[in-house]
């Protein structure tokens, strides 16, 4: 012991003097006395202050190259920790561990003694006893209390098959003794309970076995409880909401002296959560860690719930420390009534804006399907006597007007008066001779519940719309005087309406156009293509019985062997 003394004090002295020549700030320094020949961490744990990114190297001194952060070497550097594997006697000497950030330097040194030692050795005369290597701990008399096995490792340390040894004899579960992993749980602790304990775990790394073991002097005293009571500052008998079926880790902290031992652990049932839960390992006691303070030691102590199901709602679940005890209990979580609200607005409106591109998008085919489902077979009481009026321009002979009377004088009657039932009025075909434009034009105007314009691009050039005539007649008639709806057709792409009049200009503002976009086959003379769902679209709602063969004799010239396409079906038949 004097030799060892004689060394931690020589090394002292000159980490002092190393320290005085560097210039990073000093936080703390930890002195470690470890025997020979088995794992040893440390963790270079830095105060909350120093943030920002962090850059950490370890360092022997007075070697000025950083610890190799190869896993596979003896002794390497594991994220913050420095690892031995093992220890061996050339491994005494002192450590730092540098903190860097962008604008300053931190340092921890670790003063460190290797020392040989024969544990339950025959031969060897007092051991294990008054060890340097012990942990100091204490237990109260004729109370219940609890030794730690110290089993402080970085994650790529795994440690199983923990053991207790009272002198050299292992200890078994009874009365006196729980072993419970890295705690020894002791019953009715009396005087002849202190002496020398040791507990050892298998650590593997990287495939490599070895075996890591704690020494403890146990001291046994009369405890004044009142006066040293601990203090769990969570939880603090409270309820958590916790879906079924989750991962749950709810930690116990607690606050007592350093000379306490109590025993810290969780129980339901009044017992123990490891002894209750022993066959499916559900709900488990993790291990308890400590931060030494000042006049203090917190403890935490947690429990897991790998899979939270329906039994474990409602019933408490206590933390103990001595004769302090708090509890939890699992709660399902209340419904979100504002996630529910909004989940259905979003629904909702998500909804509105589907049926909103579903109708724009096949708007004119749904409500042709209405009119054709629900319409009467009664007209209208509204004393109109025509659907639409046709205005068409009139080409001089010898002209390019032929398809557009072709257009307007067959194709148009064919479709909308044969196949679906409406009644036109066009000039040329339906007023008798010897009448004035402007009366035909005014009274059958009248009678009219649309107004059909037909222009293109050459209209204008032949003073379409320009002169008080027919078509400046219908249009002040159907645009001032009636409010008439008005369908607008185009025969050719007019890229310019400027040379048209403001009339024609305002309407297709206003109504837009359709485009004459068939051909002069069957095949455009059916109501179910684009173009005539388009102007049947615009056309008043209500349709009328198909005329006889006898009406429209007198309106549709022809030798009326043109096929005809149902309305219904679309399909074209003699």
């Amino acid at each position: 012991m004097r030799i060892t003394s004689l060394l931690f004090y020589g090394v002292s002295f000159a980490l002092l003097l190393f320290v005085a020549a560097d210039t990073c700030e000093d936080i703390s320094v930890h002195n470690e006395i470890i025997s020979e020949g088995q794992p040893f961490p440390f963790n270079c744990t830095y105060p909350p202050e120093i943030n920002g990114a962090v850059n950490l190297s370890w360092y022997k001194i007075p070697s000025k190259s950083p610890v190799s952060n190869n896993r596979h070497l003896r002794v390497h550097q594991d994220q913050t920790w420095i690892l031995f594997l093992p220890l061996t006697l050339e491994d005494s000497g002192i450590y730092q561990c540098i903190i860097r950030n962008a604008h300053n330097c931190y340092r921890i040194a670790v003063n460190l003694t290797v020392f040989k030692k024969h544990w339950c050795d025959p031969s060897t005369e007092g051991s294990p006893i008054n060890s340097p290597d012990e942990y100091q701990q204490m237990l109260p008399i004729g109370k219940s209390g609890s030794l730690m096995c110290h089993l402080y490792f970085p994650e790529s340390c795994a440690l199983d098959s923990i053991k207790w040894y009272k002198g050299c004899e292992e200890i078994k579960a009874g009365t006196k003794y729980s072993p419970a992993g890295a705690r020894l749980l002791v019953n009715n602790i009396a005087v002849e309970d202190s002496g020398s304990y040791a507990c050892s775990a298998r650590l593997t790394h990287l495939g490599r076995h070895f075996t890591v073991r704690n020494y403890i002097a146990v001291d046994t005293k009369e405890v004044e409880y009142g006066r040293r009571i601990p203090n769990i500052t969570y939880p603090k008998n409270n309820s958590i909401e916790v879906p079924l079926g989750t991962t749950l880790i709810v930690n116990c902290n607690i606050t007592d002296t350093k000379e306490n031992t109590n025993l810290r652990c969780w129980r339901v049932n009044n017992t123990l959560v490891d002894d209750y839960y022993k066959d499916s390992k559900r709900i488990r006691e993790g291990i308890e860690t400590n931060m030494s303070l000042r006049d203090h030691i917190r403890y935490t102590v947690n429990i897991t719930f790998l899979k939270v199901k329906m039994e474990d709602y409602g019933r408490p679940f206590t933390c103990h420390a001595g004769v302090s005890a708090a509890y939890i209990i699992l709660k399902h979580p209340v419904p979100d009534f504002g996630a529910y609200l909004l989940g259905g607005l979003m629904a909702f409106l998500l909804l509105v804006v589907s049926v909103l591109c579903i109708y724009n998008s096949f708007k004119i085919d749904i409500v042709l399907w209405y009119r054709s489902a629900f319409h009467s077979a009664q007209a209208p009481d509204d004393e109109k006597l025509y659907d639409a009026y046709v205005l068409y321009p009139k080409y001089p002979r010898g002209s390019q007007g032929h398809d557009v009377d072709t257009l307007v004088l067959k194709i148009l009657p064919e479709v909308l008066e044969k196949q679906c039932g409406y009644k036109l009025f066009i000039f040329g075909r339906d007023e008798f001779p010897g009448q004035a434009v402007a009366s035909v034009i005014d009274e059958n105007i009248k009678l009219c519940r649309r107004l059909m314009v037909f222009v293109a691009p050459e209209s204008s050039r032949l003073g379409f719309l320009k002169n008080l005539s027919e078509e400046q007649i219908a249009v002040y008639n159907a645009l001032i005087q009636h409010g008439m709806k008005v369908i607008l057709i185009e025969l050719e792409k007019v890229k310019d309406y400027s040379t048209m009049p403001e009339s024609i200009q305002y309407i297709r503002q206003k109504h837009g156009a359709i485009q004459w976009d068939g051909d002069f086959t069957e095949r455009s003379r059916c109501a179910k293509t684009k173009f005539w769902k388009k102007v049947r679209y615009h056309m008043p709602p209500r349709r009328y019985p198909a005329y006889s063969p006898v009406q429209l004799l007198g309106h549709v010239p022809g030798d009326g062997k043109a096929g005809k396409c149902n309305a219904a079906t679309g399909l074209i038949t003699p």
